[in-house]
């Protein structure tokens, strides 16, 4: 596995293109593999995800193969300057022991299937969350099936409307919709970006949540988990 950061300008017209449809990112992210590269195996899948950092704008890859950066960046980075940074991801993935504490990021896709009755038939459609609670709570009832715990929190205690900057446990920086087309259809997406610090309870789930992501629309931008040390 590796990990990819390629930094984006956001005043060139090819990342106003990009950034403005996550189906164009995607194909964008897919087509910086040269043919034959493995983009799905056993060990994880491709995994993208855009971070804003104050004037920063960064493209996170986690891929089973090393991608060709020089494509995106030829469209959408800074040409004077690094085209990006790559690295080995399998060193930090083997080093995960139970009880470590990181600090983490998660950008994904809370949603929840709902079942509709309409004479006497039974359907079920996916339906984004949107509000701040039911956010949380969709984070929350899923940590322990991957491998780890919010640091100090539980449910019953997670503030529902915690303001930007307060102390809590967990966090929601990011709220986003994004409607974009694919193929015929039209797609719209719901997107949340969760931080906060967990320790490890089972190193071998949380692995397999580093590389082969978390909830849905792991294709368009969401899923990607990733943990930095504790300062």
């Amino acid at each position: 596995m590796y990990m990819t950061k390629i930094s984006l300008n956001r005043r060139r017209r090819g990342a106003i293109k990009l950034l403005g449809s996550r189906h164009a990112m995607h194909a964008a992210v897919m087509s910086s593999f040269s043919p034959g590269t493995p983009t799905t195996t056993v060990d994880g899948r491709v995994l993208w995800r855009i971070d804003r950092v104050g004037d920063s704008l960064d493209l996170l890859i986690a891929s089973p193969g090393r991608p060709c950066p020089e494509t995106i960046n030829e469209q959408a980075g800074w040409s004077t300057g690094p085209v990006s940074a790559s690295m080995d991801y399998r060193p930090f993935l083997t080093s995960i022991t139970r009880e470590q504490e990181f600090v983490f990021r998660l950008v994904a896709n809370p949603a929840h299937r709902l079942s509709t009755s309409h004479d006497g038939q039974v359907s079920k459609k996916i339906v984004a969350h949107v509000t701040d609670g039911y956010q949380r709570q969709w984070f929350l009832d899923r940590t322990e099936a991957n491998g780890f715990a919010v640091v100090g929190s539980t449910p019953s205690i997670i503030p529902v409307h915690a303001k930007e900057g307060a102390l809590c446990a967990l966090i929601i920086r990011e709220r986003e919709t994004s409607v974009f087309r694919r193929g015929q259809s039209r797609v719209t997406l719901t997107s949340a970006a969760y931080e906060g610090r967990l320790t490890v309870s089972d190193p071998n789930l949380l692995r397999k949540s580093l590389t082969h992501g978390i909830g849905r629309g792991k294709g368009y931008g969401c899923g990607l988990l990733t943990l930095a040390p504790v300062s």
